[in-house]
């Protein structure tokens, strides 16, 4: 098992720092989202090259540092299309010099017809909105295929692609060997199902066997009818079973703890592993 976490959740900028804050919090792996947390990589096409990659990778690389995934996300269903174009061209930069970077795997969930909100709207629940999501995974699939990258597909709850049944709809659309999972439990969960975290976990990993590249771990409360995230230990969630049933899934899992920073970061590592290691 590996636990990684976000570069721009780690509070510092550039490469170099972020290598020495994961191992000043003994953590030996990261999810690279480059134009977060390095100022001069611009969020355009043509914003990293494979100068950049490979300058950005081998810090990582001679850190002792993996990188577990690459962030590129975009809404693909949003109302600009002209924006929509721009963000699958950055997506397929991403694709290319993904290798470069350190990691095969470039991310994105499926987005909202909110547009910049990212929240449910409910045409993402229609037909069109997932014929839409499909086309554009199955063009950055056949692009992923030929710079020898992987996609990685995500849903959330307020997305197109809302729940485990939606996605892998979507996945089997694309059809293509290069896509991969991320998955996320919390953000699957809403104000109507959120006790049912266990078994939407376990549609998961059974839907999904062997094709889940990483798993996002977060933890939760709700309150005034909503859910609200908090650091992992600080919530609702009982890590012992959703780590013991990953852990059973896949023993060498890649847990990315999303959302967690600041004076989390170190104690919320050592909550993980040490669950980890007791289940």
């Amino acid at each position: 098992m590996k636990i990684a976490f976000r570069t721009h959740d780690l509070g510092v900028k550039g490469a170099e720092a972020a290598v020495e804050k994961l191992k000043a919090c003994g953590v030996s792996a990261v999810q690279l989202v480059p134009y977060k947390f390095i100022d001069e990589i611009k969020y355009i096409p043509g914003g990293i090259d494979e100068k950049n990659a490979r300058r950005i990778g081998e810090t990582f690389k001679n850190g002792g540092i993996s990188v577990a995934l690459v962030g590129a996300y975009f809404n693909p269903v949003h109302s600009d299309r002209e924006k929509v174009f721009r963000c699958k061209e950055i997506f397929k930069d991403y694709l290319k010099y993904a290798r470069v970077l350190g990691c095969s795997v470039v991310g994105s969930e499926t987005g909202s017809f909110n547009d910049d909100k990212w929240t449910y709207n409910p045409l993402n629940r229609t037909e069109s909105a997932l014929d839409a999501v499909i086309e554009t995974f199955r063009d950055l699939a056949a692009y992923a295929e030929s710079v020898g990258s992987i996609v990685g597909m995500e849903g959330a709850a307020g997305h197109v692609c809302y729940d485990v049944k939606t996605l892998k709809r979507a996945y089997d659309g694309v059809n293509s060997h290069n896509v991969r999972i991320i998955f996320d439990i919390y953000n699957l969960l809403d104000g109507g199902n959120y006790q049912n975290y266990l078994e939407i976990l376990d549609e998961g990993l059974r839907t999904f066997e062997g094709k889940i590249e990483v798993f996002h771990i977060k933890d939760c409360v709700f309150g005034d009818g909503k859910l609200k995230q908090v650091a992992p230990g600080k919530g609702m969630f009982d890590f012992g079973k959703i780590l013991g049933r990953i852990k059973e899934y896949d023993e060498n899992a890649v847990l990315v703890l999303e959302g967690t920073t600041g004076d989390d970061i170190i104690p919320c590592t050592r909550f993980i592993r040490e669950k980890w290691e007791s289940v």
